[in-house]
């Protein structure tokens, strides 16, 4: 989709998706992977896991089983009709097409943020309850789930200063 193509990453309410949104406003291509790429997979294989239902995998599982499709993400990132796509969300296998990224924006916040915009999801979202966010904010934590290099951006200021300063980056 892009001449340059960006992750954005971090860990379950950090902002991704509002970034997506965010950026799609104000006319650029971006994929929301999580809604669009993203699959319950074997974290070894890469292989399709069926749905065992509501309340059968743990958060943990769930969260390890949370795969793109490395194909579909490679051939977005090598289409040429934009100049720049955004590639948003988090999945467990980054390191299989992470080389496709021209760069990589971690979005951090801190934990009385974070526990913030847990609490003000819907009930059925990821990290309502309490094991899942337990979960995130281990995660949080320890930033074991994230790439390591990236540009960190403050995602407490308001969204439309995080995405001004994620754009002032593609710009340099």
């Amino acid at each position: 989709m892009g001449k340059k193509n960006y992750l954005i990453e971090g860990v379950s309410g950090t902002g991704k998706t509002s970034v997506c949104h965010e950026l799609i406003r104000r006319g650029y291509a971006a994929i929301n992977g999580d809604r669009e790429l993203a699959y319950q997979g074997d974290p070894t294989t890469g292989g399709k896991i069926e749905d065992f239902g509501p309340g059968t995998l743990s958060p943990q599982m769930i969260h390890e089983q949370h795969m793109w499709d490395v194909d579909k993400v490679r051939q977005l990132a090598a289409n040429q009709d934009d100049d720049a796509t955004f590639f948003c969300g988090g999945s467990r296998n980054f390191e299989q097409f992470i080389d496709v990224f021209d760069e990589v924006f971690i979005l951090d916040v801190d934990v009385e943020t974070l526990n913030q915009r847990l609490d003000n999801r819907d009930d059925d979202d990821w990290g309502k309850r309490q094991s899942e966010r337990d979960l995130i904010l281990r995660l949080h934590a320890t930033k074991e789930d994230v790439p390591q290099n990236g540009i960190v951006i403050d995602a407490t200021q308001p969204l439309v200063r995080v995405v001004d300063e994620i754009l002032s980056h593609i710009r340099a």
